[in-house]
C-alpha cells in the first residue's frame, strides 16, 4: 500500500522571531521512514502575506468600512499612501535582506507614526547606546505594531502578532466561545488564512494534516484550518497535538472538538504518530493508538 503524503503545519501564530521547531522534529521522525512529509508555518506566511503591498491594500479597504474608529485608526487611514509605499522595504529590512535601510528608518522619517511611536519621546535616551540597526528593527516593529491595532480594532479582534484568537483558547469551561466564532464568516485575515491553506493543499494534497499547537493562540487557527479541511477535503485526516493538548485537554471531554480534529495526542508526537500511520494503512485498530483521543 502506497504511504500516505504528511502536511505538518504550525498555525498562527507563534513569536516570529522565533520559529517553533516541533513540525521539524515530526518530519526529521517521519521522513527517513519513507514517509513524503511537508511543513509549513503559517503564522509566518499570514503575516508575509498581510504585510505586503497587495495584503495591506485589502486590508485598508476593509478598515476604510468601519464605523466609529479611534483617532489613532483614522491617523493611520490617512497615511494609507505612506504605509503601502514603506511595507515592502520594511518587510524586507525585518528578514535582513536589506540592512541598508537602517539610517533611512532613524534618522529620515522614513516611516509614517501613529501612537505606537508615543512611546519613544527622546530617542537618544530610549536607545542609549543601541546600534543603528537594532534601532532601526525597533522602530520597524513599532510601525508593524500600528498596523496590527488598526487591524484588531477594524478587520478582526482576534488579531495579534504573537497570538490569533487566544482568549476563545482560554476559556477553561466552554468550547462555546470557539464554536461560535468557528461558525462565523471568515473575517479578513481568516480569509487570508485559508488561502493560503487552499494554496497548500493543491501543492501537497496530503492524506493527513497534523497542526501544532503550542499556545493557546495557535488553537482558533488549527480549527479554521482543520474546518477548511473538513469541508473540501473530508477524506483527509486530521491531526492536532503540541503543548496546548498536552496541558489543557488531557481530560479530553468536549466531542465537538472531533468535528474539525480526527486524533489528538499527547506528548511525545512520534510514537503517537506512528501508530495512527499504522492504523491509517488498516494494520492497527483505533483502540490500539498510543496516547491519542
Amino acid at each position: 500500500m502506497k504511504k500516505p503524503v504528511i502536511l505538518l503545519l504550525t498555525p498562527p501564530l507563534t513569536q516570529l522571531n522565533t520559529p517553533y521547531p516541533a513540525t521539524a522534529y515530526i518530519k526529521g521522525f517521519l521522513g527517513p521512514k519513507g514517509y513524503q512529509v511537508h511543513q509549513a508555518d503559517f503564522g509566518i506566511e499570514l503575516v508575509l502575506k498581510m504585510f505586503s503591498p497587495a495584503g495591506l491594500t485589502r486590508i485598508f479597504a476593509e478598515a476604510a468600512q468601519a464605523k466609529n474608529i479611534s483617532p489613532n485608526s483614522q491617523r493611520i487611514l490617512r497615511l494609507r499612501p505612506y504605509y503601502l509605499q514603506t511595507i515592502a522595504p520594511v518587510i524586507r529590512f525585518l528578514q535582513n535582506q536589506d540592512n541598508t535601510l537602517a539610517q533611512q528608518i532613524c534618522y529620515n522619517n522614513f516611516l509614517p507614526e501613529a501612537s505606537r511611536f508615543e512611546q519613544i519621546a527622546d530617542l537618544e535616551y530610549a536607545f542609549g547606546n543601541m546600534g543603528i540597526t537594532d534601532r532601526a528593527r525597533h522602530l520597524a516593529t513599532l510601525y508593524l505594531e500600528d498596523l496590527g491595532d488598526l487591524i484588531a480594532e477594524t478587520v478582526s479582534p482576534y488579531f495579534g502578532f504573537s497570538r490569533y484568537a487566544d482568549k476563545l483558547a482560554l476559556s477553561a469551561t466552554s468550547f462555546d466561545p470557539l464554536a461560535e466564532a468557528l461558525h462565523q464568516e471568515p473575517n479578513l485575515i481568516d480569509q487570508m488564512l485559508l488561502e493560503l491553506m487552499a494554496a497548500k493543499m493543491q501543492e501537497v494534497q496530503p492524506d493527513l494534516i497534523g497542526f501544532t499547537v503550542p499556545f493557546p493562540g495557535n488553537l482558533y487557527g488549527a480549527l479554521r484550518l482543520a474546518q477548511y479541511s473538513k469541508t473540501y477535503y473530508p477524506a483527509v485526516k486530521t491531526l492536532m497535538g503540541g503543548g496546548y493538548p498536552n496541558t489543557e485537554l488531557r481530560s479530553l471531554q468536549e466531542t465537538r472538538l472531533f468535528n474539525y480534529i480526527d486524533f489528538v495526542t499527547l506528548d511525545d508526537g512520534e510514537g503517537p504518530w506512528l501508530k495512527i500511520l499504522e492504523h491509517w494503512a488498516g494494520n492497527r485498530p483505533v483502540e490500539q493508538l498510543q496516547r491519542t483521543f
